[in-house]
């Protein structure tokens, strides 16, 4: 895997993105800390997160994963211009507010930036689409955080082509920045945006990150069956509809190429999606160094054309 610029911007993202929807929920502060060291000290400078993560955990709010990394920032000076921030606006957050509409855009974003710690965000996302608010109101409020330096660059998650290309038209009717990267769920599981989607990317030349690159971890290995689900938080809650005759084939194919290749599964898994037609960087996240150690190994992993047609043929 190389690094890409997102889109026409100037941003570039290493081979993996990194997803921080984990800290403040499933990794401590100071373990976070820990995580945020190697993952820089490895080269893979890209951190994800979002305004709502931790707002579905009992007893808290929305904004731990940004207040927790804009601590980190704040306790490593000059540690800033090292990496890139990427956040996103628009689910619900309990008592507070959701959606696409200007004024709730312009607040999130600067309660994002006083999180972080940081007077720009390097990567924005729409995180869901918003069909309740004109797209000319959206691109308006996103183009004036870029005109304001408050923004680099913008992206967008769970849209679909369609909707991606008529909020393009509209940023481009008014003159204003637009959508430069999709944050799509896409894994060996999750392969519906094949269909219309990736091709509107490619048409619009819109970078692809997308997320959930490993399904929640089934595609490392780490869940064979129902008594694997305990083996996380995420198992019940995320795992247990990939246990089906696909995701069985997919495990065995991911087995077989893995020792091929002589990698991991999951190594295997992202080494697949960053092979897929109009993919910049997969995003994955993980919850200990050792996990991370797999992680940056996977930068470095190219498979063949035949394993990625074995992998596309078990993942129909």
């Amino acid at each position: 895997m190389q690094s890409k610029n997102l889109g026409q911007s100037t941003l570039t993202a290493p081979p993996i993105i990194f997803g921080g929807n984990v800290f403040g929920w499933t990794v401590d502060r100071a373990a976070s800390f820990r995580l945020l060291d190697a993952l820089v000290d490895a080269g893979l400078t890209a951190i994800d997160t979002a305004d709502v993560y931790s707002a579905w955990v009992p007893g808290h709010t929305g904004g731990e994963s940004e207040t927790v990394i804009g601590e980190w920032l704040a306790a490593r000076p000059g540690m800033r211009a090292r990496v890139s921030l990427m956040t996103k606006v628009g689910l619900p957050i309990p008592n507070q507010g959701s959606g696409l509409s200007a004024d709730w855009i312009a607040r999130s974003a600067e309660g994002s930036l006083k999180r972080l710690g940081t007077d720009v965000i390097d990567l924005y996302y729409a995180h869901k689409d918003d069909e309740t608010v004109p797209q000319e109101e959206t691109a308006a409020a996103f183009g004036k955080l870029v005109t304001a330096g408050k923004v680099r660059v913008l992206g967008a998650s769970n849209f679909t082509g369609a909707r991606l290309e008529s909020a393009l038209a509209a940023s481009k009717a008014l003159g204003v920045a637009r959508y430069e990267v999709m944050q799509p769920l896409y894994n060996l599981m999750e392969r519906g945006i094949e269909a219309e989607l990736i091709p509107a990317c490619i048409r619009n030349n819109v970078s692809v990150a997308p997320y959930s690159s490993l399904a929640s971890g089934f595609l490392t290995g780490k869940y064979r069956g129902e008594a694997d689900l305990g083996k996380s938080v995420r198992g019940a809650r995320s795992v247990a509809k990939y246990l089906t005759p696909k995701g069985t084939a997919v495990l065995a194919a991911l087995d077989k190429v893995s020792t091929e290749a002589g990698c991991t599964q999951g190594q295997a898994a992202l080494a697949w999606l960053a092979a897929k037609p109009g993919v910049t960087a997969p995003l994955a996240s993980v919850t200990s160094l050792e996990q991370l150690a797999d992680l940056v190994k996977a930068a470095n992993i190219t498979l063949s054309a035949a394993q990625v047609a074995a992998l596309d043929e078990a993942s129909k």
